[in-house]
């Protein structure tokens, strides 16, 4: 079993920044492979936000390049999502997820409000 456990999120500006953090718990997190953020806004579906491989390799949605980064401390078991520039349409609650090697179950933090207005 694995445990995500989100903090960060809250309420800035256009143009502003935030950074979400995801905490892995648990006897199964040192086998979590790929872990990764999606979002979901209201009335829409959720999407992919960025999502890093235990190699170090990391992608990220079309909408966010150049704008969010995406960084994993393995001795820590945490994760990031460094948010700037941030746009309404960032506003979404945010979920970050993790997914094992062997048997490739996936999990899922309690998710974060995210919310870009004046």
């Amino acid at each position: 079993q694995v445990q995500l456990v989100e903090s960060g999120g809250g309420l800035v500006q256009p143009g502003g920044s935030l950074r979400l953090s995801c905490t892995a718990s648990g006897r199964e997190r040192f086998n979590i492979g790929i872990m990764g953020w999606y979002r979901q806004a209201p009335g829409k579906e959720r999407e992919l936000v960025a999502r890093h491989s235990r190699g170090g390799s990391t992608m990220y949605a079309d909408s966010v390049k150049g704008r969010f980064t995406i960084s994993r401390d393995t001795a820590k078991n945490r994760m990031y999502l460094q948010m700037i520039s941030l746009k309404p349409e960032d506003t979404a609650v945010y979920y970050c997820y993790a997914r094992t090697d062997i048997s490739s179950e996936v999990y899922w933090g309690q998710g974060s409000q995210v919310t870009v207005s004046s």
